[in-house]
């Protein structure tokens, strides 16, 4: 059912709202899950809220120290970032909007412009001062020399990975770009995400009111299944290849 609507979908026709789950299998735990970050330490979300993070010089610390071994950095992505690819060669895919910050998107050859990252990217460094950015290397590269918590070299303020933190609004534009992809497909799928965190989660009902079908692929109930016109729990980079590669033309 699911992969004859992908089959019957037209050109940009299906938005993906990706989360965590799909990388899981790239090596990248996710948060909610049964081995989920928060869930075996409930104590590391401090680490996410911004107001701990500005107010806690040894929050921030610890929170450069997890930084330098992010497993970002060493993943590779998986079946289901390339089964998204395929999507998108064959003509069919609209948007990734992805609550991930891996880049594992990009990194498996999906076109910039079709990835909106609605939670930012752990690949860059932010000043909560003056705004200004930097590759997140150059900020680990002190780290590694010795700087535990390396402040903006512009104005002395404060650095953080460049994402979005409990407590932090999203981007405007970024926001708005997601709710038009949302509200302007056919078929929306929700792959890996727990669909609990606002407002990316309520971007399911958007696509549902404007006339799409929802299908979510989850390894857990969310909150949004009973609005699902289909729900599908399985392997993500197993499952997703199959209900794509019957219309991928790569």
């Amino acid at each position: 059912m699911i992969r004859d609507w992908i089959a019957a979908a037209g050109p940009a026709s299906i938005t993906a709202l990706v989360g965590a789950g799909i990388s899981t299998d790239s090596g990248i735990p996710d948060f909610r899950g049964p081995n989920g970050v928060w869930t075996r330490d409930p104590g590391a979300e401090r680490m996410f809220t911004l107001q701990h993070y500005v107010e806690d010089p040894e929050l921030r610390r610890l929170a450069w120290q997890n930084r330098l071994d992010h497993p970002a950095w060493a993943a590779i992505p998986n079946d289901g970032h390339r089964a998204l690819v395929d999507l998108e060669h064959d003509g069919r895919l609209r948007a990734v909007i992805t609550q991930n910050i891996d880049e594992l998107h990009q990194r498996a050859g999906q076109s910039g412009d079709r990835v909106i990252e609605i939670h930012g990217t752990v690949f860059g460094a932010d000043c909560l001062g003056c705004g200004r950015r930097i590759p997140m290397r150059e900020a680990l590269d002190r780290v590694s020399a010795g700087e535990p918590d390396p402040a903006c070299t512009a104005c002395g303020g404060i650095l953080k990975s460049a994402t979005i933190s409990f407590g932090q609004s999203l981007l405007p534009d970024v926001l708005a770009a997601a709710m038009e992809a949302a509200g302007s497909c056919d078929l929306f799928l929700a792959i890996g995400s727990s669909l609990q965190v606002q407002p990316a989660a309520g971007l399911c009902e958007i696509a549902s009111r404007h006339g799409a079908r929802l299908v979510i692929i989850n390894a857990q109930p969310t909150p949004y299944d009973e609005l699902a016109d289909a729900v599908l729990r399985a392997s993500i980079s197993e499952v997703l290849p199959k209900l794509v590669g019957r219309v991928a033309g790569v």
